[in-house]
């Protein structure tokens, strides 16, 4: 594919209740916030929460009578990797980023977006248990024994992904394992857990980001379908939903997406001095 087509992000880990949705709406309206036009394709056309959530945010437009930045979303019930290709296809030509939310389980199509992705994120509670998924560890030690199922599929598709960059004019595949709960891990297991994603990493070349904690306003944020980004438009908020949003705009920031500076907060500019600072 040439060298301009979309940026394409795919968060994908085959265990549910990672954060996969929730991380993918708040990627997506932070890229559109800058500017980017963004496409977004749920692939998990049972719950399609990615797709209700963005439902809920037009509708909350409508009803306000605001317009808020968003992307477009379209839900992909079956089918194969050339018909999904078809509708990526589609979108190519007037679109910026193109974001794949996948299910919670192992799936043909969302093997094919991982493989696919330029930036792959995989969020992951703080717990062996989401480690297991890419890694297991010896139960004394704590050592990683060997690589899982998924992050040999992964690292395949990055070697694939390596001998056709030069050919196909295709980029690098950036892998991420974002940190969700961290605050929720006893700290002695987040030490080892650190230890050994640090171990991991170095054998299949992922990226670690901190990734957000358990916070009831993400629960309450989805009827409304607005995000943390969404200032002026969530009313009151309190200390502790300021530091999610900082801890948003980090991860965010540490993921290297397009349009993004690393020393950038997604989000309006004018209020990052205030909330540094701690006002509302």
């Amino acid at each position: 594919m040439p060298s301009n087509r979309p940026h394409r992000i795919t968060l994908a880990n085959e265990k549910g209740g990672t954060g996969k949705s929730t991380t993918a709406v708040h990627v997506a309206v932070a890229l559109a916030y800058r500017g980017l036009r963004v496409a977004a394709f749920d692939l998990d056309h049972r719950q399609r929460t990615m797709d209700r959530y963005f439902e809920n945010r037009a509708e909350t437009m409508v009803r306000r009578k605001v317009n808020l930045p968003t992307a477009t979303c379209e839900v992909v019930a079956g089918g194969s990797e050339a018909e999904l290709e078809e509708r990526v296809a589609a979108v190519a030509s007037t679109h910026d980023v193109v974001l794949f939310d996948t299910p919670g389980r192992d799936d043909p199509l969302s093997r094919h977006v991982a493989a696919e992705a330029d930036t792959l994120i995989t969020p992951m509670n703080d717990s062996f248990v989401d480690f297991d998924l890419i890694g297991q560890v010896e139960g004394e030690s704590f050592k990683v024994r060997k690589l899982s199922f998924y992050a040999e599929l992964i690292w395949e598709a990055r070697l694939k992904r390596s001998r056709a960059t030069i050919a196909e004019q295709r980029r690098q595949m950036d892998w991420v394992v974002v940190r969700n709960r961290t605050g929720f891990t006893e700290a002695r297991n987040q030490a080892r857990i650190e230890k050994a994603l640090s171990e991991l990493s170095k054998r299949v070349g992922f990226r670690v980001v901190k990734g957000l904690s358990e916070r009831v306003i993400y629960r309450e944020l989805f009827p409304s379908g607005l995000t943390l980004l969404d200032r002026g438009h969530l009313g009151e908020l309190g200390t502790s939903h300021l530091v999610a949003r900082q801890e948003l705009r980090q991860l965010i920031a540490g993921l290297h997406l397009p349009g993004v500076k690393e020393a950038e907060t997604p989000g309006p500019a004018a209020e990052r001095p205030r909330e540094a600072a701690g006002v509302r």
